[in-house]
């Protein structure tokens, strides 16, 4: 179920290590990270690219060797927080559409290479070279990212409605795949929902609830960047998102509570 180790160590540091001083130490991250599965090689190699990309920072407290959360990732775990546990809302055809028409030189290519990935990531569809669109509630976020990225030479923003020509379901469909989608959400809602049927019946251990809610979240975590979360007109009839978001925020209502018992067994073990 886990891809990466540093994605996982980061949403460690995001459900537990923010309570406890944006720290952790290095022995309680391998233990909790071997509950799920990754050994001590694989940690400290995750810890130290972390380190090199300037997520975690080296900082001892006492006796304790660990990793401080810096700035950058502070709010990395911030804009997750509000995209992650958000109730999804489905956006409106009357509100309009973010329309972002950019031509970067070749000198910019990185940042160029840059402001396409995060467009994907905000949930932008790509209408052809240079035009990406997205729901119109997106349009701050839009453009605090030209900004951040220093593109607004480059970049213009506009507010759309479709006109004509053809069924705005069908472009959605080229625009975003939706099909994608829609597939890796019927995946999550079949996987766990038996999950959620389990713990709705009987009550695990600690140890099982904090592995079950890691988990969760990281088969979660990709859907609130990737869905733009379309006005219903547009999906396809089959569509799960919804049902995928009611799922995952009560089994983590369910889990989170055991969860957290079991981390801070680790935290409090090997804290300063």
């Amino acid at each position: 179920m886990f891809a990466q180790p540093k994605s996982v160590v980061l949403n460690l540091y995001g459900a537990y290590g923010r309570k406890w001083g944006d720290w952790i130490a290095i022995a309680a991250l391998v233990e909790l990270m071997g509950d799920l599965g990754f050994d001590e090689r694989a940690v400290r190699s995750a810890i130290s690219r972390m380190k090199q990309r300037g997520i975690l920072k080296v900082e001892r407290r006492g006796r304790r060797s660990g990793y401080r959360l810096t700035d950058e990732a502070k709010a990395i775990l911030a804009e997750g927080d509000k995209r992650l546990f958000a109730s999804r809302q489905a956006a409106s055809l009357e509100d309009g559409w973010v329309v972002v028409i950019f031509s970067v030189p070749e000198t910019e290519r990185r940042k160029r290479h840059l402001l396409r990935s995060r467009l994907v990531w905000q949930g932008f569809g790509n209408v052809s070279a240079g035009v990406w669109i997205a729901p119109w509630r997106q349009v701050e976020d839009t453009r605090a990212l030209i900004v951040q990225l220093g593109l607004e030479e480059y970049v213009e923003i506009f507010r759309g409605h479709h006109e004509a020509f053809g069924p705005l379901s069908e472009k959605a469909s080229a625009w975003w795949n939706l099909a994608e989608l829609s597939t890796a959400y019927e995946r999550f809602v079949g996987e766990r929902s038996l999950l959620l049927e389990k713990w709705r019946s009987h009550q695990g251990s600690p140890r099982e609830a904090f592995v079950d809610y890691m988990e969760t979240v990281a088969a979660w975590q990709r859907f609130p960047y990737l869905d733009p979360g379309l006005p219903r007109e547009l999906l396809p009839p089959t569509w799960e998102g919804q049902r995928a978001s009611e799922i995952f925020l009560e089994l983590c209502k369910i889990l989170e509570g055991p969860a957290e018992r079991h981390a801070t067994i680790a935290l409090t073990r090997y804290a300063p």
